[in-house]
């Protein structure tokens, strides 16, 4: 995706189901951002394209293999250490906040244990030793598709807080 999103093209992607809008708009996050999240990248992203790329890998992650998954490979920190969950009640998700922060007690406990490099048998292990996840885990995968959708909402409602759109192309008053 280019760098600027005409105001057309934004209308006919607005229009798409949440799935589509969001990983397009993502898409364009990443693209915009060189492709990686790293300190570099990060500085060019507003705070708000930053939470939705985040939440894109939150969903993936623990749709894939819950918060275990996620604290192993490495994530807890952008999730637990710093804003998302305070941005999700902004964005009128706090139940998915409260989630994020539930699962922030329980990384304080477990965490330091389920990032240490380990064979795939013992990943899977991790799942046995701390089942605390299993709840957060499925009232996830539950809510996951009203998040979703309320997170698109968010983005239809404030396009220009995670989109640039060619100047060229805006409406006229």
């Amino acid at each position: 995706m280019e760098n600027n999103i005409s105001h057309g093209d934004w209308q006919k992607l607005a229009s798409e189901d949440a799935d589509t809008l969001l990983e397009q708009v993502v898409r364009y996050i990443v693209d915009k951002a060189g492709g990686s999240l790293t300190a570099e990248s990060m500085a060019r992203l507003s705070a708000e394209q930053l939470t939705l790329w985040g939440y894109y890998i939150l969903r993936d992650e623990l749709m894939d293999g819950g918060f275990i998954q996620l604290i192993h490979n490495g994530y807890g920190p952008f999730f637990f250490k710093n804003p998302f969950a305070k941005m999700m009640k902004t964005w009128n998700l706090a139940d998915l906040g409260k989630l994020i922060n539930r699962a922030n007690k329980l990384d304080a406990v477990y965490g330091q244990e389920i990032v240490k490099e380990c064979t795939d048998e013992e990943f899977m292990a991790l799942f046995e030793r701390f089942p605390d996840f299993d709840n957060l885990d499925d009232e996830f995968v539950e809510n996951e598709e009203m998040f979703t959708n309320r997170i698109a909402d968010y983005v239809r409602e404030h396009w220009e807080l995670f989109v640039t759109s060619s100047e060229t192309d805006k409406p006229t008053d």
